[in-house]
């Protein structure tokens, strides 16, 4: 009688152990044959690792001269355009202001940029950005546009493929997220928001 207590204790003490161990086991399993969750706490499509930007020297709308550089210390949505600045442009330029501005008081930690991929008449983009005064639009020179661009070259094609996108850099200058054309605003919103809350920079 003793035994057969004694066997059913140990049952039980294995099965118990079993069930400690199984999540470790099954962890480790999908660790090593490579499986990984298919979705992440982000909303855009993760740059990895980020990639750090070169620096140019730009110029402005306004003919002041920029260094690529000088946009360092915020989080930074950006889009690429042409001088007319099409629908696509537009709507691009209302998701990075109302992204912004949805963060309320940490909305000064972020900013949004323009950048022009063409030296044509500036005179349709000056009345497409005339609601965005807070927007930086860069204009040229065409060679510094085109080197910068190339930096925010997605795995196949061009950044000039896909001005429709828009582009997250930290504020230490790393490329690190991007989004479509048809990337939701508020999925948007909520990436830079839990951005802003973890980090300490910018």
């Amino acid at each position: 009688m003793t035994e057969a207590v004694d066997a059913s204790a140990r049952r039980k003490i294995l099965w118990l152990a079993l069930l400690i161990a199984l999540p470790v086991i099954v962890s480790y399993g999908l660790y090593y044959s490579g499986w990984r969750p298919s979705s992440t706490g982000n909303y855009g499509e993760l740059v990895q690792p980020a990639r750090p930007l070169e620096d140019a020297t730009l110029n402005t709308l306004d003919g002041m001269s920029l260094r690529f550089s000088d946009l360092r210390g915020k989080w930074t949505l950006i889009t690429f355009s042409p001088s007319q600045c099409l629908a696509p442009c537009e709507r691009n330029l209302y998701k990075m202001r109302q992204v912004i501005v949805a963060q309320g008081e940490q909305a000064v930690r972020a900013q949004a940029v323009l950048v022009v991929t063409d030296g044509k008449t500036f005179d349709r983009l000056r009345y497409a950005i005339r609601d965005y005064p807070a927007t930086r639009v860069i204009i040229g020179p065409n060679d510094q546009v085109n080197a910068l661009a190339r930096q925010f070259a997605p795995p196949a094609g061009s950044p000039l493929d896909n001005v429709d996108r828009v582009y997250l850099v930290d504020p230490l200058g790393n490329f690190m997220m991007s989004y479509p054309a048809d990337a939701d605003p508020n999925g948007m919103r909520k990436d830079l928001a839990r951005l802003l809350k973890a980090s300490r920079i910018g």
